[in-house]
């Protein structure tokens, strides 16, 4: 993507600035869903409890449907898709009123279709070479995946001396207890994770237990910065 136009993530009305999904909270929920009917009521929970940039992922086949429900019956939620690996899925989720897009890794292809697809993206990235591969195509703010198996805050660390303009979420392993670690750096926008969404509470459709969950999650943010 060109310099002059970062990937960022356009807004529902009810919502201004800022423009990055980066920036919506400390903490990105990645979310597995079984059910598309339990889309709408989980993402009134996240949202509830201050989470509003909501990451499903595309593990299921409730993915799709459940994009859809967000983006029509919940306007205070930033819907976006998660585990895209191809660029049909870029067209599915986006169709599907994905706001904006993560991928596990990238490639070429997937990275034109991405940039094309008119929404915000976080291409994943573990090493210095793929990160400066994203820089040199104007792409500033990705998915450092997985965080913890990749090296964790030290690794991070030592990316931010040379390469200060790439900015991250990372995703993979944090726990509520590490989170502030992974927000103190200056390199990181916000933490993805899944503990705010538990199996047992979807399941169960405990929305209370989920918004509770979420709001500590976003308190996360006051901490370590």
């Amino acid at each position: 993507m060109p310099e002059s136009q970062p990937a960022s993530v356009p807004l529902p009305a009810p919502v201004s600035s800022p423009a990055s999904v980066l920036d919506l909270a400390p903490v990105l929920p990645v979310v597995v869903l079984q059910d598309a009917a339990d889309a709408v009521p989980l993402a009134r929970a996240l949202v509830a409890g201050g989470l509003p940039a909501i990451e499903v992922t595309l593990r299921t086949p409730a993915a799709l449907p459940a994009l859809l429900a967000i983006a029509q019956e919940v306007p205070g939620a930033v819907a976006g898709a998660g585990t895209v690996i191809t660029p049909e899925q870029v067209a599915d989720c986006v169709a599907a009123g994905a706001r904006f897009l993560v991928s596990p890794g990238w490639t070429d292809g997937l990275l034109t279709a991405m940039t094309a697809s008119g929404v915000g993206f976080l291409p994943g990235v573990s090493t210095a070479s793929e990160v400066v591969a994203l820089l040199e195509r104007g792409v500033r703010e990705m998915k450092f995946f997985p965080a913890q198996a990749a090296g964790g805050t030290a690794y991070l660390t030592s990316l931010a001396g040379p390469l200060p303009q790439a900015r991250f979420c990372p995703t993979g392993g944090i726990t509520p207890d590490l989170a502030p670690d992974y927000l103190a750096l200056p390199n990181v926008g916000c933490v993805g994770g899944s503990w705010m969404v538990p199996e047992d509470a979807v399941a169960a459709q405990d929305w209370a237990r989920i918004e509770r969950l979420a709001r500590q999650a976003a308190g996360l943010g006051g901490r370590g910065r």
